[in-house]
């Protein structure tokens, strides 16, 4: 059990080094080419924090194991919507450059109805579903490289302020990226060795252990942008996350192996994930992103809400 403690610290360790190199080296970069925070953190950092999610939701499918396939993207959304983005919004309310926002905001949107219309409509995911997810997530990065190269145009003339070379902002990113995944990996086997030892239910270990601890990498991430001041990279990388959780995390478990939604927990009659998870995914991204396409900002008493509704969330998991 010592070695399995340790492990467990080193994998948390692993996760802050590892934020503090992905920040470091995704924001040298957009400040090379002069590209926005936030597109930075909606493309290249959302995909080095999804990493976790992607791996495990993979290593499910491979097992037919439907309820982690699912669970864990849908779970990882309102996660890092309602818990972590809440938290950073509470601590910090901030300015939205709206423009960059739109893109991500846009693509998940686009994403989560299709998502949901077939989930409600048929549900059952089939191969071609998810290869339709994973041509999403190819869309939205050629258009948002065609958007970071009109933003390099429209800035060229800005004089050059990054002193470092560029290989060592991509080292960063490199290196980052596989600490945020070994670290993540590390924190969440050891966790449920751990979990198991103390006599955690089974289905609490999965509630937490696998949507709570694939998210550690964006709430690292967040914490360490918004310690460095870079918000809008903090905000970029949630809703990047959330949309690559659904076109690429997803895509990528229905294309291994289609699957239905799971259909074991139930209320009132009705299919819980249909009648709760769904509906409470779309609710908190509409609460994070309304207000801040329309008003430009981000205010406190959207983390507020956002927190209160993850712990009813939470609670409803563990109580009904």
């Amino acid at each position: 059990m010592v070695v399995v403690v340790v492990l467990f610290l080193l994998g948390f360790l692993l996760l802050i080094k590892g934020g503090d190199w992905f920040v470091d080296g995704a924001t040298g970069i957009a400040h090379r080419f002069h590209l926005p925070e936030l597109l930075i953190g909606a493309t290249v950092v959302s995909i080095g924090t999804t990493l976790p999610e992607v791996m495990v939701s993979s290593q499910a499918a491979l097992q037919h194991n439907s309820g982690i396939s699912y669970g864990n993207a849908i779970g990882s959304i309102i996660c890092n919507t309602a818990l972590i983005a809440a938290l950073t919004i509470a601590v910090r309310p901030s300015e939205v450059d709206r423009k960059p926002l739109r893109l991500p905001v846009a693509g998940f949107f686009l994403a989560a109805v299709f998502y949901s219309v077939i989930a409600y409509t048929t549900g059952e995911f089939h191969r071609y579903h998810g290869i339709i997810l994973l041509a999403m997530f190819v869309a939205y990065m050629i258009i948002s490289v065609k958007e970071m190269k009109q933003d390099n145009g429209a800035e060229a003339e800005q004089e050059e302020t990054t002193e470092q070379p560029l290989f060592k902002d991509l080292l960063l990113l490199v290196a980052g990226a596989a600490a945020i995944a070994v670290g993540a990996n590390l924190l969440v086997n050891n966790g449920t060795i751990i979990a198991e030892a103390l006599g955690v239910p089974s289905s609490v270990i999965g509630l937490t252990m696998v949507a709570l601890g694939t998210s550690l990498p964006e709430l690292i991430t967040a914490v360490t942008a918004l310690r460095k001041g870079y918000s809008a990279l903090s905000l970029g990388n949630i809703i990047g996350a959330n949309l690559f959780n659904i076109i690429l995390v997803s895509g990528a478990a229905i294309t291994i192996s289609p699957f239905h939604v799971p259909a074991e927990k139930t209320l009132l009659g009705m299919n819980s994930s249909l009648l709760i998870d769904i509906p409470v995914m779309l609710g908190v991204m509409l609460i994070l992103c309304v207000p801040a396409l329309k008003n430009g900002k981000l205010a406190r008493w959207q983390g507020v809400s956002l927190l209160c509704i993850y712990a009813v969330f939470i609670l409803y998991q563990f109580l009904i």
